[in-house]
């Protein structure tokens, strides 16, 4: 089941995420194979503020069970997020879903 996940940093939570950056990059670097998408959410300045990241997990639980190890959320970078199941039909540009 894929999840689309979309969180907002707090108010100036910039150079908090900066910091935690390395350690969220690490994080995601032990479950790679469920990333199916992940980058930064930019303002108009081109900083980012925020974080989508589409993900690959049997259920919800599995999913909830990452989320307890993200820094971004352990070390209050982001203050609100989103999740919601999503069905990837295209990836790469290559159909893969129904």
């Amino acid at each position: 089941m894929q999840f689309i996940i979309t969180a907002h940093d707090g108010a100036g939570t910039l150079e908090r995420r900066m910091q935690a950056r390395p350690r969220h990059l690490e994080n995601l670097g032990k479950i790679k194979g469920r990333i199916l998408c992940a980058g930064g959410l930019l303002d108009e300045n081109g900083r980012m503020k925020g974080s989508v990241l589409v993900m690959e997990f049997e259920n919800r639980a599995l999913l909830e069970e990452y989320l307890r190890s993200e820094p971004y959320l352990l070390e209050h970078v982001w203050e609100k997020v989103e999740v919601e199941p999503m069905n990837v039909v295209l990836l790469n540009g290559e159909k893969v879903g129904g």
